[in-house]
Parts: structure tokens; C-alpha cells; sequence
């Protein structure tokens, strides 16, 4: 059980409190109600963007990284899709610094032109090298847009066009920051060897007087249902040709979204897994196969991703995954031992997770976001809830060939 108190400022701001006195660590964590969904389509890149930019220097600070190292902390971000997170990891006793450094950004950037020109540079430039320049970097870039023909997931978190980013201005950067980076818009954890009754004065003393700002209403548009398959070819310097296999299913919250877990875990997550065994180790046309769901706040992707063996035919391997999928329908149904063990390396997967605090202070902030805080308790049993019946029928609702994209990645 992990145990938190929760409470609100007047500005709106959410704020969670984990007391683990076991370790002399405290985490802040500060998600944001922003990811790349929320950017229009003609300036995308902005909320990766903005990762970049909360690290060059805000209102009365011009380093954060300086008096962060000084209290023997460290610090990162990530942004997703969905949300923008960022965290900050210190001894507990220095954990004022957190407040002080994360309030003072969140009140305001520094909106320095010099920054924001080395930050777009950065950005570009981490494009090329990730994205460009390394075999199968591009893969999301061309899968997205052919799974998603409305809905803003269809542009990759770091942007559809690179031109988007260099022109971007200060004024753009301070209508994004205004409009996203407001204390209404965001979730604040505090996790460690910490006393929610002193977290609370230091929430009001440092976090309380920013103004709340208006939180974004959404209206994004919905993806309609795919009622005919889509491909795509494409071909690059990688090692071995590749197929990506995307089908859209339901969203993070949605109570069908375990089963469909289940579902990837029993065709793809490790070496005994379904697609696994009779593809890389039985039939070797595959060097590699796996699957993976998006876990995404709107319906998001059941991806099945395979590199082929050198040699192998593209059309004979697609069809022998499609074989596998049948079979898992019809012909070799799962057996009760067969999900016993993929629930028990669920659950084992999130309990070793756990055993980290940055890893409670993240997960609760998302459980948060997607409305749900308990959620981090609940998981363990929605997980063992699952039964074959709901993964044949995820099977059945996500695996139709009308409802997938395929990318095919040949060698040039």
C-alpha cells in the first residue's frame, strides 16, 4: 500500500504528499497537463520544446543547475504525447531548494532570446542524431501519422517539421509557457523522508502566490474508427528489414485496458511469449519481435515491431504473425497457466518498480492525471482480475486487419 495525503492551493495547484521515512532521499515531481497533443499542428515540437527551455534559467534565477548540485540533488524531464514531467531527486534535509528552484520557474521563464536560441539548436539538432541519423530512428515519425489520420498523436513529441522550431519566437514561447505552465494545470508530488504538515507551509509559502492562471480547455479532435487496413513502405541504412503492425485500441483509464495489456504480454513482451517462440525461435524468419501499448490518455496503439532475419521474405513473415494472432483466437486458446504467469510478472514488474521512489512520485502523478490517484493501489488486482475471456476479446476487438497499420522498412 502506498499511502499519500492529498490537498489543493488556492491557486489550484494539486499537491500529493508520500511519507517514506526508510530513506534519507525526497523527490519533487511536477507534471504537467501538457504534451505534444496540445500543439497546433503548424508549431509542433513546442511542449519538447519547452523541456529544453525550463532548465535555462527563470524569473530571479539564471542556473538552476548550480544550486541544485550544491544540495546534492539531480534533475530530468521527459515529455510524452499527454504530459511534460519533470523531477528533482536531494536529501530530504535540502528539499527547500526544490521548492525554491521548481516555484520560481513555474512563476515564470526567464524568456531569454540567447537561451532560446541554443535551446531550438539543441533541439534540431537531438532530431538529426535521434531521429535521422540512427537506423529505425524515424520509425514513429512515419508510423504515427499513418495509424492516426485526425487526432494530434499523430505527429511525434518532437514535431513534424523541424522548420516548426526555428521559427519559433519569444512571443510563442511565452503564449505556450502562459497558457500550459499555470499552477491550475499541473500536479505536484512530494515523495520521502518528509512530513505532510511541513510539505503543506512550504506548498504555501513557495507554490501558493503564483497566480493560477486559466486551466486549458481541450477539444481535441477524435479519432474515427479505421475501417480498412493502411501501409506504408519505406526504406533506409539499417541492418535488417523490420514491420511495424499498429491497431488502435482503448485508453489508459478505460477498464479494458488491462486485458489488452495482457494481450501484448502474452504475444510479445519477453522470450516466452507467443510471437517470440514461434517466430524467432521455431520458424527464425525473425532476428527480433515484441509488442507494446502506448498507455496512452486518449485510445492509443497496440504496436507488434519484428526485425526479419537476413534473407527472410517480408510477405512470408507478415503472414506468420498474422498466423500467430489467428491461433491465439481460434486454434490454441490460452491456457489459465499460460496467463497465471504473464499476471504474475505484472505484478512483479510493478512491485520492483515500486521499490523506488522516484518511480511512486511519477506513477502517482499520472494516476493523478488520468483522474485516479488510487490507482496505484489498485493495480496489482486489476491486474490478477483479468480473465481469458477479456484478453480473447481485446484480441478480437484489436487484432482485425482493418483495424492496423503497417509500416514496412526495407534495406537500401
Amino acid at each position: 500500500m502506498i499511502t499519500y495525503e492529498q490537498f489543493t492551493l488556492d491557486n489550484g495547484l494539486q499537491v500529493y504528499v508520500h511519507e517514506d521515512h526508510s530513506t534519507p532521499m525526497a523527490v519533487m515531481n511536477i507534471l504537467y497537463h501538457v504534451g505534444s497533443k496540445d500543439e497546433h499542428e503548424s508549431k509542433t515540437g513546442f511542449a519538447h520544446l519547452f523541456e529544453h527551455l525550463m532548465f535555462g534559467g527563470s524569473k530571479h534565477i539564471s542556473s538552476y543547475e548550480e544550486p541544485l548540485q550544491r544540495a546534492g540533488g539531480e534533475n530530468n524531464a521527459f515529455t510524452s504525447p499527454d504530459i511534460t514531467n519533470y523531477y528533482t531527486v536531494l536529501p530530504a534535509s535540502n528539499i527547500e531548494t526544490a521548492f525554491w528552484l521548481e516555484s520560481d520557474r513555474m512563476l515564470s521563464l526567464s524568456f531569454d532570446p540567447d537561451v532560446l536560441d541554443v535551446q531550438k539548436k539543441v533541439v534540431i539538432e537531438e532530431f538529426n542524431q535521434r531521429y535521422l541519423n540512427q537506423p529505425y530512428g524515424d520509425v514513429w515519425l512515419k508510423l504515427r501519422p499513418l495509424a492516426y489520420q485526425a487526432h494530434p498523436y499523430r505527429w511525434a513529441t518532437i514535431g513534424k517539421d523541424m522548420d516548426h522550431i526555428q521559427r519559433a519566437t519569444l512571443e510563442d514561447v511565452r503564449d505556450f509557457f502562459f497558457t500550459f505552465y499555470v499552477p491550475s494545470n499541473a500536479i505536484l508530488v512530494i515523495a520521502g523522508n518528509v512530513k505532510t504538515a511541513d510539505m503543506k507551509k512550504l506548498c504555501k509559502k513557495w507554490f501558493e502566490p503564483i497566480p493560477s492562471g486559466k486551466k486549458p480547455h481541450r477539444n481535441l479532435p477524435q479519432e474515427p474508427m479505421q475501417s480498412a487496413p493502411r501501409s506504408l513502405r519505406t526504406e533506409g541504412p539499417v541492418p535488417l528489414q523490420a514491420i511495424y503492425k499498429a491497431y488502435h485500441m482503448v485508453n489508459r483509464a478505460h477498464p479494458d485496458y488491462y486485458a489488452a495489456d495482457m494481450l501484448s504480454s502474452l504475444l510479445g513482451r519477453d522470450k516466452s511469449s507467443r510471437l517470440y517462440q514461434a517466430l524467432v525461435k521455431e520458424n527464425q524468419l525473425f532476428n527480433s519481435i515484441s509488442t507494446l501499448v502506448t498507455e496512452s490518455v486518449d485510445p492509443g496503439l497496440f504496436v507488434i515491431q519484428g526485425k526479419l532475419n537476413q534473407g527472410a521474405d517480408m510477405d512470408v513473415a507478415e503472414k506468420a504473425i498474422e498466423t500467430v494472432l489467428e491461433k491465439l483466437i481460434t486454434t490454441q486458446p490460452i491456457e489459465e497457466q499460460e496467463l497465471i504467469k504473464v499476471k504474475n510478472k505484472e505484478e512483479t514488474s510493478l512491485e520492483f518498480s515500486y521499490m523506488e521512489l522516484l518511480e511512486r512520485a511519477m506513477h502517482l502523478a499520472f494516476c493523478a492525471h488520468i483522474g485516479n490517484p488510487e490507482l496505484i493501489n489498485q493495480e496489482k488486482n486489476h491486474i490478477q482480475a483479468v480473465t481469458r475471456d477479456q484478453v480473447i476479446k481485446q484480441a478480437n476487438s484489436i487484432l482485425k486487419k482493418t483495424n492496423c497499420s503497417t509500416l514496412y522498412y526495407y534495406t537500401t
